[in-house]
């Protein structure tokens, strides 16, 4: 009883429930609905920003739950840290596509990120005549589908809207994508993913 009570109390599991033997840890993976999906994203997230020495770097954290309504420029545009993308994709012509209905999975490099690569040279790509270099640049950063670092961890590349193939590795610990790093993933939004990473993605 005194075991129970501490169960109980602790808030992880229910009395009526201690007595109950545990699935198997295969059916309760599959078991998972929603809310504890969105509940192991939170905790991965805060393990992310917690580990990775480049989230404080950068100051990039956006919130996990976001409005279900919210696609992934709105999302973008409320984190505040991901204004040069937001305006290279509308200059791209790239902002409608990830605004419309998906699922798009983007690897956003923050502001930090594109300051990298100069001021001269993000102007010069900003310019309407570099319009398509830019829309490749970007689609190297965005892939078809919902792609999840839970799957994003198990590849070895994948096919982005560029038409080239971008290469992902992880260490143990951090996801590389292409020269880039995972410092945030799986923010959600209505229509796909966001990744953060910390540098541009430059195709060869």
């Amino acid at each position: 009883m005194e075991q129970r009570r501490r169960f109980a109390s602790s808030g992880n599991l229910d009395a009526r429930n201690v007595d109950r033997p545990n699935p198997p840890i295969a059916a309760r993976i599959r078991g998972f609905g929603g809310h504890e999906e969105r509940r192991m994203n939170r905790i991965t997230t805060a393990v992310a920003c917690s580990i990775l020495t480049l989230a404080a770097a950068s100051g990039t954290c956006l919130a996990q739950e976001q409005d279900e309504r919210s696609n992934i420029v709105e999302v973008a545009a409320k984190a505040g840290n991901f204004h040069t993308l937001i305006a290279a994709a509308k200059a791209a012509g790239l902002a409608e596509t990830l605004m419309g209905k998906g699922p798009l999975t983007v690897f956003a490099p923050t502001d930090e990120a594109f300051a990298k690569l100069g001021k001269d040279k993000i102007a010069e790509l900003l310019k309407p005549e570099n319009k398509d270099q830019l829309a490749a640049i970007l689609k190297y950063h965005v892939v078809a589908g919902t792609v999840p670092s839970k799957k994003a961890v198990e590849l070895t590349e994948t096919a982005t809207l560029n038409g080239a193939k971008l290469s992902l590795k992880f260490d143990g610990k951090t996801l590389h994508v292409g020269t880039s790093k995972v410092i945030q993933a799986d923010v959600e939004a209505s229509n796909g993913v966001i990744h953060v990473i910390d540098s541009v993605l430059l195709p060869r």
